[in-house]
């Protein structure tokens, strides 16, 4: 469940316009701009989540005691080497969060029950190089940069309060925010890979550093992204056969530890998540996309926990 004070946050964000109506804002207005001011780096917190390829974050739904979503993030994103031969590594994610709250709440002496819809994408990409260390494992340093947009349904929104809560909240339109980040990963990667088994580990640390452009006044903001995750994966060999390969089992584990910024911002300061599942191996018949992937993974961390279902090419 989300914070009361994350819960305000995502109200008060809307105030965006702000800054076009201040000749003329009333009580209400002033005490949101006020607000909004002391919590613009809040908003660069939570970008922080989807910025690099995570498992335990790709697809995470956080709702509150009603059932109902107040924020839910889905990512697709993946990285690799361009060959053995050729150890430059580049990586990319996609993300699309959508903030749904739905809550009453004061702000100066008026308290309304608002339904604030948020949309934000955001699109990382990293590159890299492999320093071999031994065979199986090596070390990448990566560099990362980032941009983002959120957007709110204003027009929705200021219909409903202003037809059904006689409140005139002319300061929601126009509240958009854009951002972009620059910084990096080092990576430790190890690989083994026997005929019998199959082992991935990944030890990485991010920081990127947020900031927002093109944006009203009042949400000038900042923040480090930062992330220390540990990532294992083993496939193994099964007896069933599909396309002319074994069909492989799969068991995974990873854990995120979210530092600076991000540390206990969404009320957890760490996820972790254990899954299993099978890939089929379609190189006989389809070169470009080798194994396909379907993993059942089981999240938990403090006041969260759910299951999430991740599809994955191998190319």
């Amino acid at each position: 469940m989300l914070q009361r004070d994350w819960y305000l946050f995502l109200l008060l964000i809307s105030t965006l316009g702000a800054c076009q109506y201040a000749n003329a804002q009333t009580p209400l207005q002033n005490a949101g701009t006020n607000y909004l001011k002391k919590r613009a780096d809040a908003l660069m917190t939570l970008t922080g989540f989807s910025l690099t390829p995570d498992v335990t974050t790709g697809n995470l739904k956080v709702t509150n005691s009603d059932g109902k979503a107040d924020l839910q993030t889905t990512s697709l994103g993946g990285g690799d080497r361009i060959s053995a031969n050729f150890p430059l590594y580049i990586e990319g994610t996609l993300a699309f969060n959508r903030y749904n709250p739905t809550f009453t709440d004061g702000v100066g002496n008026s308290s309304v029950n608002i339904p604030m819809y948020w949309n934000s994408i955001t699109g990382t990409g990293g590159i890299g190089w492999d320093f071999p260390i031994t065979d199986q494992l090596r070390f990448r340093p990566i560099a990362n940069v980032m941009l983002g947009h959120l957007e709110s349904d204003a027009s929705v929104a200021t219909r409903y309060i202003n037809n059904n809560r006689d409140v005139n909240l002319q300061f929601i339109n126009s509240g958009r925010m854009n951002s972009y980040g620059a910084g990096g990963s080092v990576m430790l990667d190890y690989e083994n890979y026997k005929p019998d088994q199959e082992i991935d580990i990944e030890l990485r640390y991010t920081n990127i550093a947020i900031q927002t452009f093109a944006s009203s006044a009042a949400v000038q903001g900042s923040a480090d992204s930062q992330s220390l995750s540990l990532w294992a994966r083993s496939r193994i060999p099964t007896p069933w056969m599909a396309l002319d390969r074994p069909i492989r089992a799969v068991f995974e584990a990873a854990n995120t530890q979210y530092l600076g910024n991000l540390r206990g911002a969404m009320g957890f300061n760490s996820i972790s998540s254990v899954g299993t599942g099978i890939e089929i191996d379609r190189s006989a018949s389809d070169p470009i996309f080798s194994r396909v992937r379907v993993v059942v993974r089981y999240r938990f961390g403090q006041n969260v926990q759910g299951t999430s279902i991740g599809l994955a090419a191998s190319f």
